[in-house]
């Protein structure tokens, strides 16, 4: 312990040994120290967070909400990580990962009551067997409810807002708020949500009633097909890439403009465009976040000079202090980031 007391003290100042502190007295969930965060990502990919959290009850995540907040440190909200991309020198501050320990459902009649830790895919099944539909597209969806919630995340170019009814939230100063779906503001891969430094904890979806047997049938045509599309053996973060309408009506999904300018394959160090899918970017074993983002970069250029569209990244980077933004916005001065975080 004094090991790690003295390197966090060094990285993020006299805040987070106060937190260390509170933690001998406060329940706030299990807690540990220099946790890798390639552990908490599809990626695989990324440092050590000073402090990492996994809170088992939404109090929890009031009282470190709160604790954050006075002592004015950085937080990272993370599921199962499929959607991050982490800087490589980790995160100065406290990662929170709201994941299985916070993952009931209730469902009465066509209402699904879910906590934000559900791994999707279950939580499909779950509508399934209840005889609920409009989940079908997420059967296939490798993450947890609060992130899609988030980004409004979905596949076939739907997405989950359209099943929210309402999303229960601490905001930034430690409060449990409700928020309905207007409010949420749901739109393609995006929700007023994002950017607003609240936890996601739980949401409310209405599902209509629907025959199990076409429910289960649109589920097992939807995994044959990613089965068939993307690559599963290497680690990866899906879809790297937003498609727009205009993209799409014009010259088609990110996929398909990326292997038309002949990138599939393209690779920077360990990190490749897979040759199963080129909106997709497999980690080949040891590829570091600053890879990534120059393929990211190189994979953008390339695309702007042969079709005349900017791409811009569903992914999210996570840099060491703990802001998030899409991953395109850090790969424009990557080599200034990778001379910050070393």
């Amino acid at each position: 312990m004094p090991e790690q007391l003295s390197r966090l003290s060094s990285s993020s100042g006299n805040n987070l040994n106060a937190v260390l502190r509170r933690l001998a007295t406060e329940k706030i969930g299990n807690c540990c120290f220099s946790e890798p965060l390639s552990r908490h990502s599809s990626w695989k990919i990324g440092g050590p967070a000073d402090l990492f959290v996994e809170p088992e009850t939404v109090e929890q995540v009031i009282a470190l909400k709160r604790l954050v907040r006075d002592y004015a440190l950085p937080l990272v909200v993370i599921g199962e990580g499929s959607n991050l991309l982490f800087c490589d020198a980790g995160v100065r501050g406290v990662v929170m990962k709201i994941g299985h320990k916070m993952a009931q459902i209730e469902i009465s009649g066509d209402i699904i009551r879910a906590q934000a830790g559900v791994w999707v895919p279950g939580l499909a099944r779950k509508a399934m067997q209840a005889g609920l539909g409009g989940l079908e597209h997420c059967i296939g969806i490798p993450g947890t409810l609060g992130g899609l919630v988030l980004m409004n995340g979905g596949s076939q170019r739907r997405g989950i807002g359209e099943n929210i009814q309402q999303v229960t939230l601490i905001d930034r100063n430690g409060r449990q708020r409700n928020l309905s779906q207007e409010e949420c503001a749901f739109g393609y891969r995006h929700s007023a949500l994002q950017g607003n430094d609240s936890v996601v904890v739980g949401a409310e979806l209405r599902c209509p009633r629907k025959a199990r047997s076409l429910i289960r049938g649109e589920m097992l045509a939807d995994l044959r097909e990613r089965r068939r599309k993307f690559p599963r053996k290497l680690p990866n973060c899906g879809s790297v890439f937003l498609s727009t309408a205009a993209m799409h009506q014009t010259v088609g999904p990110p996929g398909k403009i990326i292997e038309a300018v002949g990138l599939k394959g393209a690779s920077m160090g360990q990190a490749e465009v897979s040759s199963l899918h080129a909106n997709f970017i497999i980690n080949r074993g040891g590829a570091k976040a600053v890879d990534v983002l120059r393929l990211i970069q190189y994979i953008r250029t390339q695309v702007q000079s042969q079709v005349g569209f900017t791409l811009a990244c569903e992914v999210r980077f996570v840099d060491s202090h703990g802001k998030i933004a899409p991953a395109h916005l850090y790969s424009e001065n990557v080599d200034e980031l990778k001379s910050s975080s070393s």
